[in-house]
Formats: structure tokens, sequence, C-alpha cells
């Protein structure tokens, strides 16, 4: 058949026949054959099952279709070709780039290897953390000064309590407005220091065991604390770091890997001007 000028010469190649190994190329346009392996590849490219026939044929009509149409174009001269081989050269590099990280990157940097790194460097891995309980009155944005005053008085009357000889868990469940942890005495169990309130950390990182605050202000409230025990060093859980692990390895090997590949090869660079000088 003919299609804007350009013979397309179909070999009526069925999934059959193709995996049986004819001889020729599947196709020729333009005068120019479309091999056997060429094709092939475009099906693993596309993950069409070569034994599919029907879906090895209309793939057979699609790419024929679609190299004649780009034939026909590249003789029309209407695109700048200069720009164009540099658009496919880029994309090449980045290809190649991409696929051959990917594959190193997936080889070099195992499940075992995080583990591995996670458990002979366990000293990057360890947080502060300190055992606490507290009793909150809260607050909120929209309370003027009086109000805040009033909430503030509030804390420092349960505090003269808890002082006086009130257990700590009672008076939690008494009168904190923290309802989670009043119902288990103000418990709050284990907090990571890096990970509360600027000044929740400040009071408590010189405290011992057994302590109690007096009422101090965070954005939630005014907090009274007990240290029910002092901070301490704790491993973070393998699966909390996981995924910084792999990152850190994986930005490291490719960083490794690219220097390398770069040093593996000749370069020299001259200099650019639009003079030419």
């Amino acid at each position: 058949m003919k299609r804007n000028g350009l013979v397309v010469v179909l070999a009526g190649v069925t999934a059959a026949v193709f995996a049986a190994g004819c001889s020729g190329g599947v196709a020729t346009v333009d005068g120019k054959t479309v091999s056997k392996e060429k094709f092939r590849a475009y099906l693993q490219f596309k993950r069409i099952p070569a034994g599919d026939s029907a879906k090895v044929k209309k793939a057979l009509d699609d790419y024929v279709e679609r190299t004649a149409i780009a034939a026909a174009i590249e003789k029309q001269k209407l695109l700048d070709e200069r720009s164009m081989e540099v658009e496919l050269e880029e994309f090449k590099k980045e290809m190649l780039i991409s696929r051959y990280f990917e594959k190193f990157l997936s080889d070099k940097v195992s499940d075992q290897a995080v583990a591995n790194y996670y458990n002979t460097n366990p000293g990057a891995f360890e947080e502060n953390r300190v055992k606490v309980a507290h009793i909150l009155v809260r607050i909120n944005q929209t309370m003027d000064k009086t109000a805040l005053q009033a909430r503030l008085t509030l804390a420092r009357s349960i505090y003269a309590k808890v002082k006086s000889g009130m257990d700590f868990a009672e008076a939690a469940r008494q009168y904190s407005e923290d309802k989670q942890s009043s119902e288990r005495g103000g418990e709050l169990g284990w907090v990571k220091q890096d990970g509360i309130d600027p000044e929740f950390l400040k009071v408590t990182a010189t405290m011992n065991t057994g302590d109690i605050s007096e009422p101090f202000k965070t954005a939630y409230g005014y907090h009274i604390v007990k240290v029910l025990e002092a901070s301490r060093k704790a491993l973070k859980p393998y699966k909390n770091v996981e995924g910084d692990i792999r990152y850190q390895l994986r930005a490291s090997a490719k960083s490794a890997e690219a220097e390398r590949l770069t040093k593996s090869v000749s370069v020299k660079k001259g200099s650019y001007s639009e003079s030419g000088k």
C-alpha cells in the first residue's frame, strides 16, 4: 500500500512465523528493513507476549505505521534536525544514567547492607528519651491576659496540692485536661526529647527521676510534669530509620560510582563563546 509516497511492505508475519525464526525482516519501510531482532526488542519494551498472535500483529501494524510517518516527516525537513539530535542525545544520556544507577544501586544497597549499617553504627541512631507524666491545664489562642492568668492560677493550685502530698497520678486523673493521659495518671510514656515542645524539653532535660516541675507554658497550656525515669539514650527502632539509611547509602554509593565512571574516560574541556574566540 502507498502512504505519503512511501512504499510500505508488510511481511505478513504472524506470531507463529515470527517465533519460528523466519529469515529476513518483519517489514520494510521506505526500502529499509525492520529486522526481527529490532521488532523483538520492541515487543519486549511494550511487554507484549510473542505467543499472542493478535497482539503481535497489532503491534507490528502500529510499529510500521509510526515508523512510516516518522520517515515521511524526516523527508519534509520542517524540523530543526540539529536541535532534535541534541534532544535525542540528552534523552539517551538520561536513560543510560538512570537505568544504570537503578541496577547498580539495587545490587549495591541491598536490604542486608542497610541492616548491616544499622547494626554496626548504633551511635548514629541513638536518641534521648525521658519517661514522664503530666497534668495539663489547657489554653487557647483566643484567651486574653485575664483568662490566661486564671489558667495559670489553677495550675499553681494543683501544683501546690501535689507538693503538699497529693498523689501525682490521682491529681492527674482529677484535674488534667489531657483526657487521654489523665486516665493513666498523666503518664505519657517515653518521650523523645528531640520530638517534643522546646520548652517541655528545656524543663525535663535537667530533671531527675521523681522530680516534679512547677507549672510551665507551652502552646497547649500549662504543664506540671513528673519525671518517672530520667533522660537516657535509646536506640531508634530499625523500621523508623531504615528508609533514611537506604537513602544515605544510595546517595553515597551513587556519588562514588559517578566519580569512578567519570575518571574511567578521557575528558578534555575547551571553552565556548558566541564570538568563537
